[in-house]
Order: structure tokens, then C-alpha cells, then sequence
């Protein structure tokens, strides 16, 4: 790994705090907040040096492994044991596993090999934002079938906004191929009530990890929200499985 753009300051000095650290990474990762970097080094990912008042010294070679790690995350959207893995190789003098790469696509829902929705695929956000009439148009569907998902609280644009994101489309897409088998949307409200209640029991387990008060709690929460809903989905798409083969 090479050493980040702009460290040079830093460097100059020999470490630097945990807010030089932020302020060098921000204009890449405007997502990346202290809490953040606290709870990657929770994870053993950074080992800043600290000073006998316990506070938190990085040097380049620990900003740039923020790099990779938050890179690996954003553009390549690895979990954070297998990235741990890359810097274990890299730091015994290994070369990490080839990464594919990364080239503009339109987004999609992440899939894992056996077909179900990953962890990664419940952290993973995009800006996407359609008006009802791109909507309707990139679907493939008819006002009248997005005026019945919206009333059975299938499809909600968001607040303040009225634009649709990509769940929307997703959710959209599907009912209109379920609608060649007959499916209407009514129909479909089962389904959201089946998915409320799995949200209803995801957010009644995290709860006490939200209400920790250390500065990780937070992050924790989310790891562990994507991680649940991940296995519920899986759980839920495999006894739905089983169901229908022994029926």
C-alpha cells in the first residue's frame, strides 16, 4: 500500500490525531466519522499508538490501511473479517486476493452464491432518485399498478422528496412479474406484513446494542442489523422452500 495523498503533513510530525486522521480521509470517504475509525480499530483492523494519556496516534502506515479498509468496503463492498484477512496477508509479506474490477454499473441488488441477499447487501446505499414517471417507465408498470402498491404500503417515496430510490424500483419490477402469475397487489400485502414483523424482531434484538454508550455502540448496532436480517431472509426464503417441495 502507498502512502495516501496529503499525509505528508502528518507525517512530518511522526502521528497525528484522530482528527488530522479524519480530516485526510474526509475528502474520499465523506462518510467516515471518529466513531467509525474507533470502531474499526475495535475490530483490530488499526492499531493506533497511544500516549500515556491514552490518546490515539496514527502514522501513515495506519491512515493508510483506513484507506484500504474503507475502500474495500465502499467500492468492493467486502466484509470486514475478509478485509481483515488482506491486511493479515499484506502485513506477513503476501499479496491480498485479486479484487475484480470496479467499472460504473446501474445499481443492483447484491446477491450471495446461493442466490440470497447478503450482509453487505443490507449496508449497501446509492443515491438513486426517480420521479413516479421514471418510475413507471424503468419498471415497466402502469400508474394504476403504482397507485395500488403505494396503497397497500408496498411502495413509499420518500419524505419531503416524492422521488422513488432503488428499493422502489426493485419492489416494483417484482410485482409486475408477479402479476403475469396473477398475483394483484393485495395479494402482496402479506408479504409486508410478514416483512414488518421480521423488522419487528431484527430492531427488538439490536435495541440494547443501540443503547450502549460508548462511541462504537452504534456501529455495532449496524453491523449486527445487517448480519440478522441477512440470516432472517435466508431462513425465511429456505422454509418457503421447503414448504412448497413438500406440499
Amino acid at each position: 500500500m502507498t502512502q495516501p495523498a496529503g499525509a505528508a503533513s502528518g507525517a512530518s510530525r511522526g502521528r497525528m490525531n484522530i482528527g488530522e486522521v479524519l480530516d485526510l480521509l474526509r475528502p474520499d470517504y465523506p462518510g467516515i466519522t471518529i466513531p467509525k475509525i474507533r470502531f474499526l480499530e475495535d475490530k483490530g483492523l488499526i492499531k493506533p499508538d497511544r500516549t500515556p494519556s491514552g490518546y490515539r496516534k496514527f502514522s501513515p502506515g495506519d491512515v493508510e490501511r483506513l484507506r484500504y479498509v474503507l475502500r474495500m468496503q465502499r467500492d468492493h463492498y467486502l466484509p470486514l473479517k475478509v478485509i481483515g484477512e488482506h491486511l493479515d496477508a499484506i502485513d506477513r509479506g503476501l499479496e491480498p486476493p485479486p479484487i475484480d474490477a470496479v467499472v460504473p454499473t446501474v445499481p443492483r441488488v447484491a446477491l450471495a452464491a446461493d442466490g440470497l441477499p447478503s450482509p453487505e447487501s443490507f449496508r449497501r446505499t446509492d443515491q438513486l432518485r426517480l420521479s413516479r414517471r421514471e418510475l413507471v417507465k424503468i419498471a415497466e408498470i402502469s400508474e394504476d399498478l403504482l397507485d395500488q402498491l403505494e396503497q397497500f404500503g408496498l411502495i413509499t417515496p420518500r419524505p419531503g422528496t416524492g422521488h422513488y430510490d432503488t428499493d422502489c424500483l426493485v419492489i416494483a419490477r417484482t410485482a409486475r412479474e408477479l402479476a403475469d402469475f396473477g398475483f394483484e397487489p393485495r395479494h402482496l400485502r402479506a408479504f409486508k406484513t410478514a416483512a414488518d414483523r421480521e423488522v419487528g424482531l431484527v430492531e427488538q434484538v439490536v435495541a440494547p446494542h443501540k443503547r450502549g454508550r460508548d462511541t462504537g455502540a452504534k456501529a455495532r448496532a449496524e453491523e449486527a442489523v445487517s448480519e440478522i436480517a441477512a440470516l432472517s431472509v435466508r431462513l425465511h426464503a429456505t422454509l418457503v422452500k421447503a414448504g412448497l417441495r413438500s406440499s
